[in-house]
């Protein structure tokens, strides 16, 4: 997986009742923009982020969708 600052990360919930989590990738801590992330989510608080087989990872320079 790799992203750039800027790209949004896309959680599904696998949970019911449990919505999917969004946000902004801020910071790429790996290597040619693998992870950790530093995302900033939606609902404000922000996290480092090692993103499981659940997320995608939306890119800013296109329309195109990058699954984990």
């Amino acid at each position: 997986m790799q992203a750039t600052v800027g790209d949004r990360l896309h959680v599904h919930r696998n949970t019911v009742g449990q919505p999917d989590k969004s946000g902004d990738i801020i910071e790429v801590r790996g290597d040619f923009g693998e992870p950790p992330y530093v995302v900033r989510f939606d609902d404000g608080h922000t996290g480092l982020v090692f993103p499981g087989p659940d997320a995608v990872v939306e890119s800013s320079r296109a329309d195109n969708i990058r699954e984990v």
